[in-house]
This record gives C-alpha cells, sequence and structure tokens, in this order.
C-alpha cells in the first residue's frame, strides 16, 4: 500500500530532469562550432565584397586622386558620367557584346552537350569534357595575347586558314565590326567549356525514361529536344544564363588585350572605363560611379532574368 499521492517510482518525483540541460547544452555546442566554421566565409565576404561596395558608393560622390584629400562632390560624377559619351558608348558596347557572347556561348554548349551525350565510348566523351573545359582555367589575359597573334591581319593563322579558302584577309582587330566579333569569339572560345559542363550535368539528371516514353509516341530528334529535353533541362539553363550574363558584363581582359578597346571606342567596356578613369586618370571618384552604375545594371539584368524564368523554366 502506498499513500495516495506518493510517488511509486522510488521517490523520484521534483528531482530535477538533466534531459533538457543536456540537450540544451548539445545545441549550444553545434551553433558554436557551426559560427566557428562559417567565421571565414563570413569575415571575407564582409571584408572584400560588402566593404568595398559601401565605400565605391560613398566614393562616387567624392572627387579623389589619391594624391589629395577627398573633396565632397555630390552628384557631380553621375552628372558627368551622363554626358560624357566614352561612358555612354562603353555601356553600349557591353551590351552588344552581352548579348552576342552569351547567345553564342549558351547555343554552341548546347548542341554539344547534346551530342556529347550520344552514344560516345566513355573515354572518348570524358575527353571532350576536359579539352572543352581547359581554356576555363587558364589566364585570359594569356589567351588573349596568344589569340592578338592568331587574328593578325597580315601574318594571323586565321587569315592563313581563310586564304587557303580563297577568302581575302579579314582585319579582325582593325575594322570596327570584325574588333567586336574578334573579342565575342575569343571570350566564348575560353568561357562556353562551364555551360557545357553545366548542360551535361543537366542532362544526366532528365530520366532516361522520359526519353524512352517520348520515343514509344514518336517523338525523336529535334522534336524530342524541343519537347522534352529543353523544359526539364530549363533550370540548368537559367543558372548558364545567369552566370554567363553576370560575367559578360564585366568583360575586361580580352578586349583590353586583343585591341584595348579600339578601332576608336568599338570595342571600350564598361570595365575598362573603370579601370583607365581610376588608374590611368586617377579619376576614383568617377570610376566609382561608373561602377555603382554597372553594379545595378546587372542586378536589373539579373532580376529581369528571373522575373521572365516564370515564364519558361518548368522543375520537376
Amino acid at each position: 500500500m502506498t499513500r495516495a499521492g506518493a510517488p511509486r517510482n522510488g521517490g523520484t518525483r521534483g528531482r530535477p530532469s538533466t534531459g533538457g540541460g543536456s540537450r540544451n547544452r548539445h545545441q549550444r555546442a553545434a551553433r558554436l562550432l557551426a559560427a566557428v566554421f562559417l567565421a571565414p566565409t563570413v569575415v571575407g565576404v564582409l571584408v572584400f565584397t560588402v566593404v568595398p561596395i559601401v565605400g565605391s558608393v560613398l566614393l562616387s560622390f567624392f572627387h579623389w586622386n589619391v594624391i589629395d584629400s577627398p573633396r565632397w562632390a555630390g552628384a557631380a560624377n553621375y552628372r558627368e558620367m551622363a554626358t560624357d559619351s566614352t561612358v555612354l558608348v562603353s555601356f553600349t558596347n557591353t551590351l552588344l557584346f552581352m548579348v552576342l557572347a552569351v547567345g553564342l556561348q549558351i547555343s554552341l554548349a548546347l548542341v554539344l552537350a547534346l551530342a556529347l551525350d550520344g552514344r560516345l565510348p566513355n573515354w572518348l566523351r570524358t575527353a571532350f569534357r576536359s579539352a572543352f573545359f581547359f581554356p576555363l582555367v587558364l589566364s585570359a589575359a594569356s589567351i588573349s595575347v596568344v589569340m592578338k597573334y592568331l587574328f593578325n591581319q597580315d601574318f594571323g593563322v586565321v587569315n592563313w586558314a581563310l586564304g587557303q579558302l580563297g577568302v581575302s584577309p579579314v582585319p579582325w582587330l582593325t575594322h570596327e565590326t570584325w574588333a567586336m566579333v574578334a573579342v565575342v569569339l575569343v571570350y566564348v572560345w575560353q568561357q562556353f567549356g562551364f555551360s557545357l559542363l553545366l548542360f551535361i550535368g543537366g542532362l544526366n539528371n532528365i530520366p532516361r525514361e522520359m526519353h524512352e516514353a517520348a520515343a514509344m509516341d514518336g517523338s525523336t530528334g529535334w522534336r524530342k529536344h524541343l519537347h522534352i529535353t529543353l523544359p526539364l533541362l530549363s533550370p540548368t539553363l537559367l543558372v548558364a544564363s545567369v552566370v554567363g550574363v553576370i560575367n559578360a558584363l564585366q568583360v575586361f581582359e580580352q578586349p583590353y588585350v586583343l585591341t584595348d578597346g579600339g578601332p576608336g571606342d568599338a570595342t571600350r567596356t564598361v570595365v575598362m572605363v573603370i579601370y583607365q578613369s581610376a588608374f590611368e586618370q586617377l579619376r576614383f571618384g568617377s570610376a566609382s560611379a561608373v561602377g555603382v552604375l554597372l553594379f545595378g545594371l546587372i542586378l536589373a539584368v539579373t532580376a529581369l532574368q528571373f522575373r521572365l524564368s516564370r515564364r519558361f523554366v518548368h522543375y520537376q
């Protein structure tokens, strides 16, 4: 017989439970460990990304040549930029370059990815992937130096090969139209390997049953790719296009080495204007204003891409 209300478990009622406290300690330890591992990345982002962005925005409202103290300029740098023909042409060139380069890069990478996704031996597929990706790991400046000789009008290999086909020498680097074409070709040759690997990975994630079902329904060849492959590959297309646009809007090495922005201002890009204003003319305030506008342009174009993606991106 036990007295009414007395504990039946040997008098443990009223003792403090240690389970909750131990669980809280484990949670605090886990949060502390996560903070330790995240700290280097967070500090790096703050120091090398957030602080420079904020500093550039602030500097765009000053006149500063590094030698003298910064002088308040207000919106003068932005007004000057709006009337500077070189800046306006550079933005036009950059947008044109973005359209040509990203369009060619994604189209070429998609076609090659579909070709490599066919019935090829594994060793040959691996060799092609490595060959197409290899230019991406090289320096853009060193590639541009080599390409400058290859595209030379007088003794370049490209014009020599065209001459064997009966084509007259092309002024790749000295004609306004052909100079932009040469810059786009060199840029795409180096960059499309990244999009190619993205598309190959996306194709590998498409269930084979989808293609088999489409074949049974009579969809083959390009009809199958149009109605099955592309809709299922649309998330990868979105990633490739966003990354391609961001990189293309910041192009610098290829036009700087190949043509130095010429002939005239035919291939001068926004980042070239930023570099020349800051490090050649010591107008860091003006360079920061152009950089802020470029940053806003990248944000706007990226936001537009994600907005439009709601119509054509299909997730499984």
